[in-house]
């Protein structure tokens, strides 16, 4: 006890020498009554500007801390100055500049040399510009400032690397209504600014596959002059240094054509009630929206208060209403958008389970009503201030940060002050402001509102809220792509698969098979080089299916059935996309003896359609739709062998043909199958497969089709 006092003593001291012995001697009972001392002034140190004459703007930031040197290039044109039926022009563009190199080096060697120096030099495409960044040690400047003059001035843009950059895109449009969130904010793009508008537009296989290399070659010599290039330097230099350093790069550079303004009208989103259609979901995500405006609006200060207090913190109405009091959702939040050069979306988004999606619009819509029947309260107000005022210095709380907002004013035409000017805009709203603004760009009659969920297991229909639009989020198929389907059997078609089932092994034989195992390797074709992969399968026929995987990055596992579909590593266990697992599905109804099984099934087709070339042999073709599965098999007349399959498939490169060619016949249990399989997609060889071993109708634990409870790591079930 007597020590504990001598502390506390001691403590009391430090306080005193430090000034706040009355804090000590007088304590508060209530945090409101503790004094805040006045915000300091902000003053960030700003960058040095320079114009060349040829009209590039250099900006300089010194910045000591690290011995790091770090700049970037942003180029005026980005998407939205995109030809309509090239959308996805910039994305490739950006990524294609870097891969494909100079003409000296190539990218990957590119890659190896400044791997070698710890450094990064990168390119990319935006939706108002594109931009060329460097970034490393300051004693390595001058071999990587030399890549990035040399990228940035002469450019390759190899030919083998765009379709790589092309498969990225296409693997994300594949994959694009997988996530209802991502379906929402698209689709929220488009109601606000219109389908066809440059803000909303997205990419699709076609528009991908029309680009060409010399798309990439005319947009930069568009768009890549000194003259629409803004370039900000910082990191550990002497400003003088290196201002003589860029004019000897870039001063002699002769200026170019400006890009022509992008005239674009916005008319707002049509008021209404939207509906996307998401069955495998339990939750809805819902989205209200209209026209918002620009930040050079006066009004943008007031905005950004209205914001704060309705929507932007966890202290904001929406959080406390709508999550704490109600519970109708985990995250809620929005309010009216700002951006630099066209208006934003007024936006209110928020998450909820399937059976509270018109509770939780009814309260986002008392919320909005509530603006104007319960105005902000001067206690709002203070809380707002202090909550944007206090976090602001964090947004800018490095040089290079307060760099990158001066290049953005310098790029949108604001004052060079503008965010000087942030603190004492905001200082001086006031209530009846916000309740002006709140009045002025918040309009219930005038909002679209979107729901993406399950309309079944809603609390009650949409259209009590008016009539519903349903939304289209169908990928369009890439035109000359999809092979016609065939509708009806033909006698010769019949024929044709009587002489495969007897191949097989005849009619008892593949009719006994229930489900069987199957062990191989494979060797994939991937980016980064040929991927060796032993796999263990177990297929239930017609609609299940267990994979082991042992690749050089470990062990996976995945299931796919109509009750589930996942992939489980060592990290844990993740479902597929929805997409993934219709279109394995989809596969395993492709199966040569699950189709030989349906020989008399009215639901399966088999056409006869003509001969085809394959190898030396001249193969008889058979157009197959298995239940909604479409295949072409390729079969040689003499023994009924399959020689080949194709199929129109969308992996994860896009959508494009599938050729598997077979070999290695071998008998087993009576069954003749290929061992031997070389798959080819759009021409291009994707994998080789080579069976090991074959068990028909084993026995097969269950289990093994349920997924685990527990993150993956653990023992696999056994099969």
């Amino acid at each position: 006890m007597l020590a504990r006092r001598r502390v506390l003593a001691v403590f009391v001291l430090m306080l005193g020498m430090a000034g706040l012995a009355p804090f000590a001697k007088s304590q508060v009972s209530d945090w409101k009554q503790i004094r805040i001392p006045p915000l300091p002034a902000f003053h960030p140190q700003q960058p040095r500007r320079i114009q060349l004459p040829n009209g590039m703007v250099i900006f300089l930031q010194e910045d000591h801390e690290l011995p790091l040197v770090r700049g970037t290039a942003r180029i005026r044109g980005g998407s939205r100055d995109e030809p309509a039926a090239r959308i996805g022009l910039v994305e490739i563009y950006g990524d294609a500049w870097r891969t494909g190199g100079t003409k000296d080096q190539t990218g990957d060697q590119l890659d190896d040399y400044l791997e070698a120096r710890a450094a990064r030099v990168e390119t990319g495409g935006g939706l108002d510009s594109t931009t060329i960044s460097f970034n490393c040690l300051k004693d390595n400047l001058d071999d990587v400032f030399k890549v990035f003059v040399t990228l940035l001035r002469d450019p390759e843009f190899r030919a083998d690397k765009i379709p790589l950059a092309k498969d990225q895109i296409n693997t994300g449009i594949s994959r694009r209504n997988d996530n209802p969130m991502s379906i929402a904010s698209r689709e929220a793009q488009k109601l606000g600014y219109g389908t066809d508008s440059p803000y909303a537009r997205v990419p699709e296989y076609a528009t991908v596959a029309a680009v060409t290399r010399d798309d990439l070659i005319n947009w930069h010599h568009t768009y890549v002059h000194p003259n629409n290039i803004i370039l900000g330097v910082s990191g550990d230099f002497d400003a003088q240094a290196m201002e003589k350093r860029l004019r000897d790069a870039f001063e002699s550079w002769p200026q170019g054509p400006s890009p022509q303004p992008l005239e674009v009208s916005f008319n707002g989103p049509k008021p209404g009630i939207y509906f996307v259609e998401k069955s495998d979901v339990n939750q809805s995500n819902i989205r209200m929206l209209e026209l918002g405006t620009r930040r050079d609006n006066p009004d943008y200060y007031a905005i950004e208060m209205l914001n704060e207090i309705f929507g932007g913190s966890f202290a904001s109405r929406l959080m406390q209403d709508i999550r704490t009091a109600k519970g109708l959702a985990y995250a809620v939040g929005g309010g009216v958008g700002t951006q630099f050069d066209h208006p934003g979306l007024f936006m209110v988004s928020m998450g909820t389970k399937s059976g509270t999606t018109a509770a939780a619009i009814d309260a986002l819509y008392q919320e909005i009503d509530g603006l104007k029947t319960h105005p902000p309260t001067a206690e709002e107000l203070k809380k707002a201030k202090d909550s944007i005022l206090n976090s602001f210095v964090f947004r800018f709380d490095s040089k290079a940060k307060v760099l990158s907002e001066r290049m953005a004013y310098e790029f949108y035409g604001y004052p060079a002050d503008f965010l000087e000017r942030y603190r004492d805009g905001i200082e001086k709203v006031t209530q009846a402001d916000v309740g002006r603004v709140a009045a002025k760009y918040i309009h219930k009659d005038q909002l679209a509102v979107l729901v993406v969920g399950k309309a079944a297991d809603f609390d009650r229909p949409l259209s009590t809220f008016g009539t519903v639009t349903a939304l289209n989020i169908a990928i369009p198929e890439m035109k000359g792509a999809k092979r016609e389907v065939a509708t009806a059997s033909n006698a010769e078609g019949k024929a044709l698969l009587a002489k495969v089932i007897a191949a097989l092994g005849g009619e008892e034989k593949v009719q006994a098979v229930k489900s069987y195992r199957q062990k191989a390797s494979l060797v994939v074709k991937t980016p980064q080089g040929d991927l060796p992969i032993q796999a263990e399968e177990v297929v239930v026929l017609p609609d299940r299916s267990w994979q082991k995987l042992a690749t050089p990055m470990g062990e996976m596992s995945r299931v796919v059935s109509p009750a589930t579909a996942f992939m489980a590593t060592a990290m844990g266990t993740r479902d597929l996309p929805a997409s993934q697992k219709e279109s394995e599905l989809k596969g395993l109804k492709r199966d040569p003896l699950y189709i030989a099984q349906h020989e008399a099934d009215p639901k399966f087709v088999f056409a006869a359609s003509g001969t085809a070339k394959v190898g030396d042999a001249e193969a008889k073709v058979l157009d197959i739709n298995a239940d909604g599965a479409e295949v072409r098999w390729y079969i040689d007349p003499q023994s009924g062998r399959i020689l080949r399959a194709s199929w129109q498939s969308t992996g994860m490169q896009g959508p494009g043909e599938v050729v598997a060619d077979y070999d290695d016949w071998q008998a087993v249990s009576g069954v003749s199958l290929p061992f031997k399989e070389t798959r080819t997609r759009n021409g291009e060889k994707e994998a080789t497969i080579e069976v090991k071993n074959v068990e028909f109708n084993p026995s097969i634990d269950p289990k093994i089709f349920e997924k685990p409870s527990e993150p993956s790591g653990g023992q696999e079930p056994k099969p």
